[in-house]
């Protein structure tokens, strides 16, 4: 009878901490992050970028790159024009990828949210085994014999 009640003396604190770690709530990303809306004003924002990136002139760097000096119609050259020439449809398949940049961040940000949690776990661990590890060194200003 004693020795069952030693053993729930010392159960039942380890009970208690481990349903305190499991209430413990999981980390989330901050609902700006997870909100679709945000996803699309990203998407948006790339898009815009991406289509000014297009549109910078580098004929003249091209040319000076060359060792020569730019023709005129190598001045208004840009890296869409050079893109297209390698890729005929190439407004097509950026305009489709462009498409797909929404539901692709929208699918990362959810598996990251779903991630975090054990992300977290990993991370406290690492810095356990760290902070176990730097105990364990010698002291540098311990006598030497």
């Amino acid at each position: 009878m004693v020795t069952n009640m030693r053993k729930s003396l010392i159960l039942l604190p380890l009970l208690l901490a481990s349903t305190a770690a499991f209430a413990e709530p999981a980390p989330q990303l901050p609902p700006e992050l997870t909100d679709p809306a945000t996803a699309q004003k990203l998407t948006n924002s790339m898009q815009a970028l991406s289509s000014a990136l297009l549109n910078v002139r580098v004929g003249e760097v091209a040319a000076a790159l060359e060792g020569r000096v730019a023709t005129p119609e190598e001045r208004n050259l840009t890296v869409g024009d050079l893109a297209r020439r390698d890729d005929p449809n190439f407004d097509r398949h950026f305009h489709d990828q462009m498409a797909t940049v929404g539901p692709t961040m929208q699918r990362s940000i959810q598996a990251m949210n779903k991630a975090l949690p054990e992300i977290t776990r990993d991370l406290k661990d690492v810095r356990k085994s760290l902070e176990r590890a730097i105990a364990n060194m010698p002291d540098p200003n311990y006598p030497k014999r």
